[in-house]
């Protein structure tokens, strides 16, 4: 208890805690790192600060951030090291060109400013400071020229990416270092320097002739200072800047220079830089501060500043930058996005690793500015990178390559990308084939409705600006040169990015996106599928990925109202809050391609509420699964039924008070002027017609409005969908995924499908917590979750599987599908996999309680991995939470797809939570011993069957090792009887094969033996055991207590012990008392000496009734099997039952009984029935043929059925019959 409170504490006290941590942080960083060095000491602080930056959550946001500043810090060589190094190769080099371009500066350039007084490398520096600040732009020329105190140098050059042929102009740059501070700096040294500049440039284009926008830059680089940030001494320093250029600014526009760069080195940091453009009038830019002078240009900044209002964020890197936009728009929502900027040097990211490693470092970036209080929950992200490198390819080629990298990322990092909204990727690339040089932007985005869509765009950018003017697509045969090229400054949030933050608000994801991440989710499962059987050196399905992998079609209803795949529509114009799509995609199970049906709410519809169109949509698309026999998946983020009132009516109605001078007293009815009513189209109300106050009113007694809608005919349409969805359960397969939220009826629908999986935040709740509250009279709830949460739903038994977010819920959806066949007709097919059928289970159950998950799917050790019974990686536990008796889950067995019934050995408990609305009520924990079927357990089997065998066709394993049922009063009036009854009527209905296996020192007894013994349902059912199994009514000690009792293990020990014999025989012939007594007492304390040995030999003899030779022999099992080669075995068995149930069944749709049909079958078969082995391999060589003559004796069976009742009909009857069939 006492850690509890100090948690809560921690937790209350957790903003006055976390500036305490922080305070520690910066006497750390100012006073103690200094002083460690590399001591242990400081070692140990690093680690501390890892744990900081590792909290998770938005409360620890601040003390995350300046944790990761200050480790960030820390990891870098000292400052005096790294100035050493960089002053060490200015002065071995002399081909700065090289220097520049190499990736000895990439960690130094920065600090060539620290370099610009000294003498020695003063030159050198400035020159390798401008080549590597330009490298993105050609560089026609650069000089240097030493002038007194005061360096100067000059370059020209032009923008990158122009094609030759343009009329691109020639820009010059100019840099001068003063040997003063900014403040110091004189009006005359800064003029000589403007004048200087100004006789450079003569001769050449001031301004762009088309725009008027000056060309040239003008740098200007002070002494050494420091100069904090938003200190005092910046704002001075800012000032001083501003006022200096001011006096020059006539002539710095008269010469055309764009912006001053004012420059200034800081002691042992990197350099301060002030961007003053001309523009804004020769003030500093506060966008570009600190920012090298080209990454305007490069980053794209004027693109986002159009409809963004910019706050920039620390960066973690020197080539990126990170802005909060806030979108310039009316209104009193303004959606945020996050961009992340970069610039690469490193030709290297257009590779699959060098993309992911990319993609990575931009989402750290964004995960870290994530954590600012900036940041509302609904921001998402967009990543832009500039690849400076030429790229080797043409644009058709680029896009190629594109396709495959974004599919690697979405592959790769598809949690992250969700996870951080990102909803945009841009790469820059410059393409080169021979002379030519292409500028192409490879997109991959989410704006038109699909999940990060690739794209690509030839550029077309201004000669004189060097922005982008327009952006023609290129498609798979090349640049689409008819395709429409448009100009897009970079877009401000459309209706679908709205719509996207709308879900995003109730941490969900847009209903369209779920397609996107199914077929992220489809590669990621081909990749691990052939990953695998490449590593077990193993022939997969197919070779490679097939193509033409995925596609969705959505259903629209026509004209007509027939619900249609052919219709086309842009994503997000639905004016009906529920979609469906018809899903095509090619699985490992069925490279060829299988279909699903996908129904989802659309919560941006009127809050996903349900009314008449949503229902009847629902409906239609559930039906349309039914009728194609398709799997049904159905995405819940709803509000339940829909609710309104007629809003015509309320500005318009009125209130008969009985004193309209005291309301107090209440009022008689609501009436209408007859003015008001008149207005109203026939039909909207009725009532009567009343005279009073002297006027004549129109007295409301019906409410109708003309909208449909708004009331109980939504709930009639909730009744109807609910009949819908638990007709497709007994008819398809049925599986819900709840998101976000799902309430009332939406709740209904999920449980009405039964199969569920609910995300951390997707409630399942009848109402809300609000109005629970109110009708209860006090605040007692709060929180939905403590209605519907994944800690209610999943222990009751309503939710499958819990997962933690969407992309997690997508590949569940995806991994159970995968075990169900492609129609409600079809049985199970298959997977080729890489774990051998004839390999021995590993797996040793022993007579000890042990985890049955071990024994179904393997585990690891410390000495390597220990097999289970099916294949390696196959197995999935579903319900684990509820009924924690028994394991229930999906496998596969040689591929074979399988329902999997186990026990749990060992003693679990049963969470029963307080109740909130009840003060007394407290939590309460009831144990449950292993072995035994509890009502939730019992509930839980009898489910699980239900479940296996409707829509998933799945034939079934039971693991029986129960010692029976819990028959105590508490589970008694649990309904432990009933619960127990229901195992029996799944059972009858199941028309899969069902091996129930009693494995090595399992038990069965009692009336678990009952309701799974295979005379239950002999069509489908067999039973085996295991040589080590024991099978019976009652446990040896029980029986013993029954029929092998004291007096009868006292006549065995008489019967077989020498000792008891002889003193029996001379109790016999002892005639004196003394004798007698004597006698007697050594008897008895022989026999008390013994009992316990044969209490043992008792309970062995009854134990010998229960092994498996007997059962066999009572024909109660199939077969004894070997645990280690059961799996084998039973995979045979299995195939062969499977291949045989496909010819029976087709012999039963002729109306043929399964004794019969089996017959049948038997007979076309010959000898190679009576073998599992023999059978398949009957049906594999000669499969045509015995299918060919099961078909002939269903065609008999039919014409027999025919026959038999056209026998009752006369001969005109049987012309009318025969003229229809015709």
């Amino acid at each position: 208890l006492g850690a509890v409170i100090d948690l809560t504490r921690a937790h209350a006290e957790l903003r006055e805690r976390s500036g305490l941590v922080i305070s520690l942080l910066r006497a750390y960083e100012q006073v103690v790192a200094a002083q460690l060095s590399e001591s242990p000491s400081r070692a140990a602080l690093k680690e501390r600060l890892g744990q900081l930056v590792n909290l998770a959550g938005r409360d620890y946001a601040a003390v995350q951030l300046y944790a990761g500043e200050i480790r960030d810090r820390d990891d870098v060589e000292p400052f005096e090291t790294r100035k050493a190094n960089l002053r060490a190769s200015l002065l071995e080099t002399e081909d700065l060109r090289e220097l520049s371009k190499g990736e000895s500066l990439s960690a130094g350039v920065e600090l060539l400013t620290n370099l610009f007084a000294d003498a020695d490398v003063r030159d050198k520096a400035l020159e390798a400071y401008i080549r590597r600040v330009y490298r993105a732009h050609t560089i026609l020329d650069c000089k240097m020229e030493p002038s007194g105190a005061v360096s100067q140098g000059s370059w020209a050059f032009k923008y990158a990416g122009i094609p030759e042929d343009a009329d691109s102009p020639i820009r010059k740059g100019h840099i001068a270092v003063m040997p003063s501070s900014v403040q110091e700096c004189s009006k005359d040294s800064f003029g000589a320097v403007v004048d200087k500049f100004a006789d450079e440039v003569k001769g050449m284009d001031k301004v762009a002739a088309s725009s008027g926008v000056p060309l040239h830059n003008l740098f200007i680089a002070f002494g050494e200072s420091s100069i904090g940030k938003g200190s005092a001494s910046e704002k001075e320093t800012i000032a001083a800047a501003e006022a200096l250029v001011a006096t020059q600014a006539a002539k710095l526009k008269e010469i055309g220079v764009r912006q001053v760069d004012v420059v200034v080195p800081q002691e042992g940091d990197e350099p301060r830089v002030f961007s003053l453009t001309s523009c804004n009038g020769f003030k500093e830019d506060l966008l570009r501060r600190d920012m090298r002078p080209t990454f305007v240009h490069l980053l794209e900044l004027g693109r986002l500043q159009e409809n963004f209002e910019l706050a920039r964020f620390k960066a973690l890197g020197k080539l990126s930058q990170v802005y909060l936009g806030v979108e310039r728009m009316v209104g009193r929502v303004k959606p945020q996005v996050l961009f992340y900027r970069g610039v690469s040097l490193d030709q290297g990211i257009m590779s699959e690793e060098g993309m992911v490693k990319q993609m990575e470092e931009a989402l750290d970036q964004l995960d870290r500015s994530m954590l600012d209080s900036r940041v509302t929950v609904t921001t998402s992200s967009r990543i832009y990178v500039n690849l400076l490198q030429e790229l080797d390819s043409d644009p058709q080629e680029a896009y190629k390559l594109h396709r495959k990298l974004i599919q690697e990322v979405q592959t790769r990092l598809s949690s992250r990308l969700l996870k951080l909204k990102v909803d945009e990727i841009e790469i820059k690339v410059r393409c080169k084939k021979g002379d030519a040089i292409t500028s192409v932007r490879l997109v991959a985005s989410s704006m038109n409705g699909k999940w990060l869509e690739p794209s690509a765009f030839v550029e077309y950018p201004d000669p004189v600006t060097g922005v982008t003017t327009q952006f023609c697509p290129i498609n798979e045969q090349g640049i689409n040169e008819q395709g429409i090229c448009f100009l897009d400054p970079y877009p401000s949030s459309n209706k679908l990015q709205m719509k996207r933050a709308a879900v995003r608000r109730i941490s969900s994801t847009y209903a369209y996106d779920f397609l996107g991440l199914m077929e992220v989710d489809l590669i990621q499962k081909w990749g691990q599928y052939l990953d695998g059987m490449k590593a077990a050196n193993a022939a997969p399905v197919v070779e490679r990925i097939p193509a033409g992998l995925f596609e969705a079609k959505e259903l629209i209803f026509d004209e007509e109202g027939v619900l249609r795949d052919d219709i086309e529509r842009v994503v997000g114009t639905n004016t009906v809050g529920m979609l469906a799509w018809r899903v095509f995609m090619k699985t490992p199970e069925y490279p060829e391609g299988r279909e699903v049906v996908v129904i989802a709410n659309d919560v941006t519809v009127q809050s996903g509420s349900f009314g008449v169109l949503e229902d009847d949509f629902f409906e239609a698309a559930s039906q349309y699964a039914r009728a194609e026999r398709l799997p049904r998946v159905y995405i819940a983020c709803n509000s339940g039924a829909r609710i309104g009132l007629v809003e015509t009516l309320k500005p318009l109605f009125k209130v008969a008070w009985k004193d309209e001078a005291n309301p107090g007293q209440g009022f008689d009815y609501l009436y209408l002027s007859p003015e008001d009513y008149a207005s109203l189209p026939e039909g909207t109300v009725e009532g009567k017609e009343v005279k009073a106050g002297g006027e004549t009113r129109f007295q409301l007694s019906d409410i109708i409005g003309k909208i449909h809608g708004i009331g109980v005919e939504n709930l009639r349409g909730s009744g109807t969908i609910a009949g819908e969805t638990a007709n497709a359960y007994n008819d398809v397969f049925t599986l819900s995924y709840v998101t976000g939220r799902s309430v009332g009826i939406g709740a209904y629908l999920v449980r009405l499908g039964q199969r569920t999986i609910q995300m951390q935040v997707g409630p399942l709740i009848l109402t809300g917590y609000s109005a629970l509250n109110k009708l209860l009279g006090r605040e007692v709830y709060t929180s939905q979750d403590q209605l519907g949460g994944p800690q209610v739903m999943s222990p009751n038994g309503v939710s499958h599987l819990v997962v933690n977010d969407d992309q997690q819920g997508v590949a569940e959806i995806m991994k159970w599908l995968a075990y169900v066949p492609k129609t409600a007709d079809d049985g199970p097919v298959a997977l080729r996999g890489s774990d051998p059928v004839n390999r021995p289970v590993d797996f040793m159950p022993t007579k000890a309680p042990y985890d049955p998950r071990h024994m179904l799917a393997g585990h690891e050790t410390p000495q390597g991995w220990v097999s289970g019974f099916f294949d390696k990686g196959s197995f999935t536990e579903y319900l684990p939470d509820w009924g924690k008796s028994v394991v229930v889950g999906r496998a596969r067995l040689g591929g074979i797809p399988m329902g999997v019934i186990s026990v749990e050995t060992r003693l679990v408990e049963q969470r029963i939570p307080a109740d909130p609305a009840n003060p007394a009520s407290r939590e309460a924990l009831q144990p449950q011993a292993g072995q035994v079927w509890y009502p939730d357990s019992a509930y839980k089997t009898a489910q699980a069957i239900q479940d296996f065998g409707r829509g998933e066709n799945l034939p079934l394993i039971i693991f029986a090792n129960w010692r029976g049922f819990s028959g105590g009063t508490r589970d008694m009036a649990g309904e432990i009887l009933k619960f127990g009854a229901m195992i029996v009527d799944a059972l009858v209905e199941y028309e899969h094969p069902v091996q129930v296996y009693i494995p090595p020192n399992g038990e069965l007894r009692g009336g678990a033996w009952v309701v799974i013994d295979p005379t239950i349902n002999s069509k489908v059912m067999e039973m085996y055991c295991d040589k080590e199994s024991r099978g019976g009514i009652l446990e040896p000690p029980g029986i013993c207590e029954v029929k092998f009792r004291g007096e009868d293990q006292l006549k065995k020990m008489h019967q077989l012990d020498p000792v008891l014999v002889g003193l029996d025989a001379d109790l016999a012939q002892a005639a004196g008392s003394d004798d007698i007594a004597s006698l007697t007492k050594q008897i008895k304390d022989r026999e008390a000496a013994l009992l316990p040995l044969y209490l043992q030999v008792a309970h062995e003899f009854a134990d010998l009734h229960d092994r498996s030779g007997r059962m066999k022999a009572k024909g109660v099992v199939r077969d004894v099997l070997e645990w280690k080669k059961s799996r084998e075995y039973l995979y045979w068995r299995v195939k062969r039952r499977l291949a045989e149930q496909e010819l029976v069944k087709d012999l039963g749709k002729a109306g043929v009984e399964h004794e019969a049909a089996s017959a049948q079958v038997a007979k076309v078969l010959g000898e190679a029935y009576g073998s599992d082995q023999a059978f398949l391999a009957k049906m594999e060589q000669d499969g045509k043929a015995v299918k060919a003559e099961v078909a002939t004796l269903k065609t008999q069976a039919l014409t027999k059925s025919v026959a038999a009742l056209l026998a009752g009909l006369s001969e005109e009857q049987k012309g009318e019959v025969l003229k229809s069939i015709k």
